[in-house]
This record gives C-alpha cells, structure tokens and sequence, in this order.
C-alpha cells in the first residue's frame, strides 16, 4: 500500500468520515524513506493519547500545549539588526484560529504497508514526537507568532482594573493591579524580557550583534530564509530553547556546541544532511527537532528509533579528539633566589583528581562515555602527576580503594613517593567494602627528601561536637556535623636540613548555600594548626625546631576549599580575621565564632596572589572560577615560582572540564619555594 498521510482536523460540530486513501499523495516533509505504520492519537488538553481508547501515547505531558499558552515577555516589531527581504517566505499559512491549543483535537492517519511499524523507528514514541513538534512549528509560520501570542495572553491576564485610593491618587492601588513587583532595592528581573522572535519575517541575514543579547533565553528565528546560522550563536550561553526551522541551513555551526543550556533544538524543514559531532556536548537537550530534512544515517534511524538523547550520545561518543592544548607555561617570579639547588628547595602540588563516584554522565554529560571512565582517567592523572616530580603531592577525592589498589603503589614504584591517606568520617560507619567508595584526601612526599615525624587527621563534624559553645546551637546539629569533610595534616623533616613543614591538605564542604558551614570548618582547621605548632615546638629536642611563637613554623595549607575570592574563607585565611557579622554566617549562631569572630595567628598569603590568582581552578558549564588555592606563611616560605593556567584559545573552544585532555573538573596547582637558614637564631626563612 502506497504511504500517506492525511491531516483531519475535527470539528466538535462536524462528524468526521472515514479516511480515504488518496492517490499518490506526497508527503507534506521530508521523512524519512521507510514506509509509515498505519497509526492514530488525538492530541486533547496538551497530552498525547492513543485515538479511540485513550490510552496515554507518552509517559509526559506533551508540552506544546503549555508552550503555546505561556506568558513570554518578547522584542518584536521593526528593529535595526534585521536584515528584511520583501515579505515573509512563500509558504502556506495556516488560517485564522488554527493555532494548536485553540483547535478541536487534532487527528492525525499514517497507513502503511508494514507490519510491524516499531522496528522501523516510524510508529516509535519517539518519532511520533518528532511529528507533533515539526507540525506544531508549521502551524506558526506567520511573522512573531509566539510574540503575537504572547502579548494576546498578556491582554487577556491584564483586563483586571486597577482600583485606587480616590483621597490619594498616588497611592498603589489597593487591589495590587499595575503594581511593579521588586526584589530588595532593585528590579526584578524576572520582568525582564529574555525571548526574542523573529519568525516568519523573510529574513536573509540576521546582525551579529543580535548575538550580544547573552541574557536571552528563548530565540525564534524560523520561517525565514536564512542560509547559514552564525558561529556568534555560542554566545548566548543561557538559551534553552533556539527554533530556526523553515529556513534552507544546509549545516549547522559546531560552535552551537557551547550552548549547553539548550532543552529544545528545532530544525524542522531545512536542508540538513549531516550534524557537527561537537552537538555531543549538548547533554541536557531534550528535543532535536529534525523532521523535514534530508539527514543521513545512522543519524536518522537513531532518531527514528531512540529519539535525541541517543543521537546526542552518538555525536558525543564518535568526535574526534580535539587538538592538543599547549604545555601549561611555568611563571618564575622575581625573587626567584639565585641558589635554585639548595636541599631545602621544594616543589608543592595540590590537585581535586574527582573520584570516579562523582564523575558520573549526569554531572558531566558533555564528556565522551570512554574518557569519563576511571580506567582512562586515573592513568591520565597518574602521567599528569608524574610529569611535574613535586616533592609534595596533596590530592582530594581520592576514593578508597583507588588510593589502596592504584595510587599508593603506583607513587611508590614510579617515583618513590610515602603517603598518608585517610577517607571522609562517613568510612567509620560503614562496612569494609561499602568504605571503598568513600573518597578523602591524600598527601605524597618523596622518601628520598623527607621523614614523616607525625600526621594527624581533622574530622570537622568531630571537633564541633567537642566544642562546648557549640553545643547547644541548633546551626551546629542540622548544618555542621552533617558534613563530614576532613583535612589531614602531616610534620615533615628534610632529611639533609633538619628543616620542618607542616601541610595541612583539605577538602571544604561545597554547597555554596551552606556558606556558614566552609567559614566555621576553616576556622576549625586554623584553630587545631595552632595546637599541633604549639605540641611539635614542645616535643622536639632540637633546638632548631623551637619556634616562638610556635605559629612561625613553616606551614602550607592547600587543598578544594570550594570558595572564590572574596568570600569569608578567602578573607579569613588572608587577613588572619572575620567579623562576627560577616554576611557569610547569615543568621546561623555558632558560639564564640558568631559572638566574637574569628581569627587565627599565622600570617598567611595564596601562593598566586603574586599574579592575582589563575583564571579558574573548576571549569564546568555550571561554574567557572576559583575555589582551590595554596596558602603559605609569608614569613618563612616565598614563592619563586608558578605553574600558569591553561591556554585561553584551547580553553574558548571547551565546554568544560574534565575533557579527553584534562580528566579532572578541577585546575592542578604548582609553586616552587626555597628554603635555607638565615639567622643564627634558627628562625627559619624561606626565599
């Protein structure tokens, strides 16, 4: 039987015939070259059924009906960055009052020849979706539809009257009407407009600078006659929703790659042939609208068959590798010492390796399948590591058994490295193989240089129990020791000088609404820093070793502090003091830190405040920025030199980390500090 499909459009006052089978009817798209299963549903209140029995088509509410109903604040009407032809394309409008949600249910035949139309992909859900979409968007071909429609909606929703205070004229009206909602002393800005449609206009070419509008949201730019999209797209990062179907794009740009806020990508009705792999990165989408073009395979049975997500993780999968980045440059600072080989030189590392328990493909969906597995990320950290031979490694999300079964003996072997490794509090109540999953912090010396003299761990959510003024704070129950992040802290001895450090390796909690909490855990980790000085000063007999006051000791504190500058725990560390009011402890009470501040006794500076911190230290779609740093006391360490950022062309052309190149979401640290004696006094001082 020849294939057809005959769109009926039921009216509530007209029976409805049987269909007839028309002879040698074309389809009205592009679809795809099998032959279509013989199916019917109705479309009714915005959910899909089966026609007939009522049966539910798909597991979700359609969300045409919705779509076409929402209230959008839009930019239409005559505007300087079109370029317009005579008048909208040549195509067939759908007449007055066809607008899906003002319709009686739509039915619609598709008879075939097949007998089992699932296997084909045309009967499946999923293509039955790609149909509702692509007929949706045909229906909306006149110029700013969607405005129009919109501001139809706000008329009708506006028609209440304002009713006012006739004694006092300038007075809100008592019944809310007209009154502009606020947030605090500025606008809100959900009243802003985000939506932009320039539908079915006849445009040729659309300005550039259309592109500098980064807050939009919502973009329609279809039924035109575009011939190409711009690369400049990448730059509204916050779409969710870009339409240009009706156009003759015959290719799509990879830079729309970047945008990895889109949900809905609709293309219906062009002349594409093929997809740029760099759309794998696009992993929240949820609708690839490709209907009516000529798309090749494997592509167009995948989308037949299983629908968007299986195209994106097809793209993501088979991309090939991008270009290598450029060698992160070292940056040597101006009081690099001429004696660069002296024992007590030394090179420190701090990197978050992300354990393979949190790299899952829901946080980082834009990274191939292959490259997210921990089998390829830990030989990558491994070599990464490796390569820089620092004599201190101090390393976060280290799961238990990786550390145990990989990183231990692999550090040991290869390049002679001790270790001291201890998992988050969460370890001790769980069983010996539930505990392997649990990731914590680890700290790598060289042998060959340094003697472990003591290591000590600091289990925040403990500490906060044994402080008596915190006690009775509810703050203290339900915020601080239901995190259980740690710190570990290791003595080390340069086996040649006799010359101590302390390094303080941690992991601060990372919800950025529980800000309190990383204040309160920092603070902590200060607090027992100045207990250990005090108690080593005291146990050492050599004399070299006592520091007065014992805070003067050579110490490094370094790890994820999942906090940017600027926050309480920047300013803390850095300025040795916080306010009791500072705005990070909000309304939370924790006894003597919320009543008297804070304040801790070591002079301490971030080792690439020399260069005003890196660009980042965590790449992701979500967040960018810094949050890991190296904290060092001025008076007896000084930095002589940095390891710089990531090459910013390579990084523009990135989603986000971890990636193929970079298997971490977080930046490796690096600084090199020289250390010898310069008083006879044995106060030591570090250049």
């Amino acid at each position: 039987m020849d294939t057809y499909h005959q769109l009926i459009y039921n009216s509530p006052n007209i029976p409805v015939s049987p269909v007839q089978s028309p002879t040698n009817t074309p389809s009205p798209t592009t679809s795809p070259s099998q032959t279509s299963p013989s199916l019917s549903y109705t479309v009714s209140h915005g959910v899909p059924t089966m026609y007939g029995n009522n049966m539910p088509l798909f597991p979700f509410p359609s969300k045409i009906h919705s779509k076409l109903q929402q209230t959008m604040n839009h930019s239409f009407g005559p505007h300087p960055l079109l370029n317009q032809s005579a008048g909208p394309p040549a195509q067939a409008l759908p007449p007055p009052g066809s607008i899906l949600t003002q319709q009686p249910p739509l039915t619609v035949s598709l008879s075939t020849g097949v007998s089992n139309p699932l296997s084909t992909g045309i009967g499946s859900l999923h293509w039955q979706q790609q149909l509702l979409y692509a007929q949706s968007s045909r229906q909306s071909a006149s110029p700013h539809h969607h405005a129009r429609q919109a501001a139809a909606a706000a008329r009708n929703n506006s028609s209440a009257v304002a009713i006012t205070d006739p004694n006092n004229p300038n007075k809100p009206p008592v019944n809310g009407v007209g009154v502009e909602k606020s947030s605090g002393n500025k606008k809100d800005r959900s009243s802003q407009w985000k939506t932009i449609d320039l539908g079915g206009m006849g445009l040729k070419n659309i300005s550039n600078e259309l592109f500098h509008y980064s807050f939009l949201t919502t973009l329609y730019i279809k039924h035109n006659n575009l011939t190409r999209l711009s690369p400049e797209i990448a730059k509204l990062r916050r779409l969710t929703v870009l339409d240009v179907s009706g156009n003759k794009l015959t290719s799509l740009p990879p830079e729309l790659g970047m945008v990895t806020r889109l949900r809905e990508l609709l293309v219906f009705d062009n002349l594409l042939m093929t997809l740029p792999y760099e759309l794998g990165t696009l992993y929240r989408l949820e609708i690839l609208g490709l209907e009516g073009n000529p798309i090749s395979e494997p592509i167009k049975s995948m989308l037949q068959k299983e629908g968007t997500p299986a195209v994106i993780q097809y793209l993501r999968d088979s991309s090939p590798l991008p270009q290598q980045p450029a060698d992160r440059e070292w940056i040597p600072l101006d009081n690099d010492p001429s004696n660069s080989n002296s024992p007590d030189v030394f090179t420190l590392l701090s990197y978050n390796v992300l354990c393979e328990k949190y790299a899952t493909s829901q946080h980082y969906g834009y990274m191939p399948s292959w490259a997210l597995a921990w089998n390829y990320r830990k030989d990558i950290i491994l070599q990464e590591v490796l390569s820089y031979n620092a004599d201190i490694m101090c390393l976060q999300e280290v799961d238990t058994s990786q550390y145990e079964e990989f990183f231990k003996d692999q550090l040991r072997t290869q390049a002679d490295y001790d270790s001291v490794y201890w998992p988050k509090s969460r370890a001790k109540t769980m069983s010996e193989w539930e505990k392997k999953t649990v990731d914590g912090c680890a700290t790598f010396f060289k042998a060959s240089k340094y003697t472990l003299i003591d290591k000590q761990l600091i289990e925040f959510n403990q500490i906060a129990l044994q402080r008596p003024d915190f006690k009775k704070t509810d703050e203290m129950f339900n915020r601080v020791i239901t995190k259980d992040n740690i710190a570990i802290v290791t003595l080390l001895e340069n086996k040649e000088t006799q010359a101590r450090l302390i390094v303080a390796n941690c992991h601060i909690h990372w919800d950025p609404s529980f800000a309190d909490v990383k204040l309160v855990q920092v603070a902590m980790l200060t607090d027992e820093l100045e207990k250990y000085a005090e108690k080593w000063c005291a146990q050492s007999t050599n004399p070299i070793h006592n520091y007065s006051p014992p805070t003067k000791m050579s110490t490094i504190i370094c790890g994820d502090f999942n906090s940017t500058p600027g926050s309480g725990v920047y300013d803390f560390l850095g300025h040795g003091t916080v306010q009791q009011d500072h705005h990070d402890f909000g309304d939370h009470a924790y006894g003597t830190y919320t009543s008297e501040g804070l304040s801790h006794r070591f002079s301490l500076k971030s080792a690439y405040a020399n260069i005003g911190e890196l660009p980042f230290t965590n790449f992701t779609p979500s967040f960018t920025g810094v949050i890991d740093y190296i904290w060092h006391t001025t008076h007896s360490l000084t930095v002589t030199g940095l390891l710089g950022g990531i090459d910013k062309e390579y990084v523009s052309k990135m989603v986000g980390f971890p990636n193929v190149h970079f298997p971490s979401e977080s930046v490796k640290f690096q600084l090199h500090s020289e250390a010898f004696l310069l008083l006879v006094d044995i106060v030591l001082s570090f250049y």
